[in-house]
């Protein structure tokens, strides 16, 4: 899995944190920051699939969840 570099404010880093961990959502940060990704490419796929800028294979699936 390649490795990639985030600069990001130290207030957005504290809230992440407060949800890693023993006692969090997430394992560790790079799992809850693909985990945002991925939700956050859902959402942009749905908002392109209603404005029909999708091709038919990158279609969200009505059936999934």
């Amino acid at each position: 899995m390649p490795k990639i570099s985030v600069e990001m404010p130290q207030e957005l880093l504290e809230d992440l944190d407060e949800h890693v961990g023993d006692d969090g959502k997430f394992v560790n940060r790079s799992d809850a920051i693909r985990a945002s990704v991925r939700k956050t490419l859902d959402l942009l796929d749905d908002i392109d699939a209603r404005h029909g800028r999708l091709d038919d294979d990158r279609r969200p699936d009505d059936d999934a969840e």
